[in-house]
């Protein structure tokens, strides 16, 4: 076992191209259907050349030094908005699950460690592993398997079982889908829960997650949709919950005379154009992604990679605390806002406004939410505010209470539920950003440099040529400790912060609470990562990827825009039913056209059509704020 201080060097590392051990297992590594591997563009690199996860530092030991906020937010500098990282979360969910085991990695706690403020509830945490795919992990590298379809193709909203799409559409429930009707199942214009049907315990599986563990109900409160993780939050439910309306809007336009299958088949298909649509000419656009021109290639391998699956796709820096709705006084009723009170939501009332800030622990594993406050205003709250910058800051809901059921003060009257008062709530049970670390190391994903070269980037030789500073010294003008620098909390101390302007900002005003995008430390990140890893070959790819400056005008690293725009393009160019070359898309849409039916839409559309909001309350343009 490695020490904090200690690592393997990529001397030590033993890796491997995997043999092909049969037909079958080749299908599943390049047909990109559901159950397929995930495939690999650099080989293997576990420290046995099979299975055994390469050691580094101990990572909540990094998380504390690098992913740590100090309760000092910071802003996309392009304006994205919550929508990027809901819309994110909602295609991450239509094309990458892997499949789960019961392997556990612990990742070992240190009570004494001086830059831990939270308490352990034990001694470690706890990772499970990752399923080796069939044929794997004994004489030949560990592979993992991706459960979903590794294509843009609305998974999340009708899955690919038969079984569960069959429970979904109304209709009766004896395995043949002929007989179903084409409308989804959306019980008073709402996801279904769990006993919809009457059957709770025969409906399909769905992931139990957050507040879900504290109802007493939950079989009437947790939603069933086409991906397990729709309760995972209450923007990424209302985003299922939109597009299943979408679905039903379609088929109630679409010819009367028309079999039910028909018109099922024509909505999916249009559903799933949408999705596509809306990826990629606003997510990414968004967020800075350019790619180059579509082109369907036949011969392109349409599996997701591990290296985006396990280290690109991981922006939980973008994740913000919390989602923040406002309304006119009276669309909620008092009775409603007494009851979001007592559960730990702040409420502000002023200017005949109603203010409401649902923070992340609270709206995580929550589906009733959505139906009290409703669809529209959270897709208005999503879109009412920049996210967090995606950095290698992640804010401490994520990082240390996401789990835990809240409490609005402590027994000393402090603020529990963001800010320098949260350790003195709640005990330390989950860090996302150590499962981000450990998620690489498990797959066996290459180190931070070597992907670089994977991805057609220099090797960087110094930590400053990760993260572009000066100096990955640590200051010597007395702020800090020189004895044990890096065991010292001031190093996380902010000296500075900038608007997206570049103009200074007054450290812990109101400004510094929703306008920062940048800021000085008094350590420099690259200090920091030196201390932990002494090599800049062996700093773990997220870690390292996190950690870069962005490319100008995007909200990624370069390594992370080269991940995101291999994988983007490779998604559309190998999808023959992508919407720009889908014969029957065309066709289909030339009979649809004259109904006024459209998958040209922007997500401002498809909130239009699909809320009770008044159309010009909808900004145009949802994934970027506004001024």
């Amino acid at each position: 076992m490695c020490s904090n201080f200690e690592y393997l060097t990529s001397n030590h590392f033993v890796f491997t191209h995997l043999p092909v051990s049969d037909d079958r297992r080749n299908d599943r590594r390049r047909s990109g259907k559901y159950q397929s591997e995930y495939r690999r563009l650099t080989p293997a690199w576990y420290a046995d050349g099979i299975s055994k996860p390469v050691e580094g530092p101990n990572a909540r030991y990094i998380s504390n030094r690098i992913f740590a906020d100090s309760a000092q937010n910071l802003f996309s500098e392009t304006g994205a908005t919550q929508w990027a990282w809901t819309w994110g979360q909602f295609i991450d969910h239509s094309i990458g699950l892997r499949q789960d085991s019961d392997e556990i990695i612990e990742v070992e706690l240190d009570s004494n460690d001086p830059l831990e403020s939270f308490t352990n509830v034990g001694k470690s945490l706890t990772v499970r592993r990752s399923a080796a795919a069939p044929g794997t992990g004994v004489k030949s590298a560990r592979e993992q398997i991706n459960t979903v379809s590794s294509q843009i193709d609305a998974w999340a909203v009708y899955e690919g079982d038969n079984k569960r799409l069959e429970w979904l559409r109304e209709g009766p429930l004896d395995d043949d889908l002929d007989n179903n009707s084409a409308l989804l199942l959306l019980p008073d214009n709402f996801l279904p829960a769990k006993s919809a049907r009457g059957d709770a315990a025969n409906s399909p599986d769905m992931e139990k997650a957050g507040m879900l563990f504290a109802s007493p109900n939950p079989d009437d409160v947790q939603v069933v949709a086409g991906d397990v993780r729709a309760n995972e939050n209450i923007g990424l439910t209302a985003t299922q919950t939109l597009f299943a309306r979408e679905h039903n809007r379609i088929v109630a336009l679409l010819p009367a005379d028309w079999p039910e299958q028909k018109k099922f088949d024509a909505a999916r298909k249009m559903v799933i154009a949408t999705q596509q649509y809306i990826t990629y000419s606003e997510f990414l656009p968004s967020l800075g992604l350019q790619l180059d021109q579509a082109k369907h290639n036949r011969r392109a391998t349409p599996n997701v990679s591990n290296e985006f699956a396990t280290v690109g796709y991981r922006a939980h820096s973008m994740v913000h605390g919390e989602i923040e709705l406002s309304a006119a006084q009276g669309y909620y009723n008092e009775s409603l806002l007494f009851e979001l009170e007592s559960q730990g939501i702040p409420i502000e009332k002023a200017d005949n406004v109603v203010e409401i800030a649902v923070p992340l622990n609270i709206a995580h594993g929550n589906p009733n939410l959505v139906r009290k406050l409703g669809v529209g205003q959270i897709a208005l709250g999503l879109a009412a505010e920049p996210q967090y910058k995606n950095d290698e800051q992640i804010d401490n809901q994520l990082r240390s209470v996401l789990f835990q059921l809240p409490s609005q003060m402590s027994s000393g009257g402090e603020n529990c539920l963001d800010g320098e008062s949260m350790h003195k709530c709640y005990k330390l049970i989950n860090d996302l950003g150590v499962l981000d670390i450990m998620r690489g190391r498990e797959h066996g994903v290459a180190p931070y440099n070597v992907l670089r070269v994977a991805y057609g980037l220099p090797a960087v030789e110094n930590f400053t040529g990760i993260t572009g500073e000066q100096t990955e010294e640590f200051p010597v003008d007395g702020s800090i400790d020189l004895a044990d620098p890096i065991n010292d909390p001031a190093i996380l101390e902010f000296n500075a912060l900038f608007d997206a302007n570049g103009s200074a900002i007054a450290l812990g005003s109101e400004e510094a609470e929703g306008e920062a995008v940048s800021g000085v430390r008094k350590s420099t990140l690259a200090a920091r990562l030196k201390a932990i890893y002494k090599d800049v070959d062996a700093v773990d790819a997220f870690v390292g990827m996190v950690s870069e400056p962005h490319v100008v005008g995007s909200d990624f690293g370069e390594l992370q825009y080269a991940i995101w725009k291999r994988q983007f393009e490779n998604l559309r160019d190998a999808d023959s039913n992508f919407y720009l070359w889908d014969a029957e898309l065309s066709t289909l849409m030339n009979k649809l056209e004259p109904l006024g039916l459209t998958y040209k839409q922007s997500l401002a559309d498809v909130v239009r059509n699909n809320t009770d909001l008044q159309a010009d309350s909808v900004p145009d343009e949802l994934f970027i704020a506004s001024d």
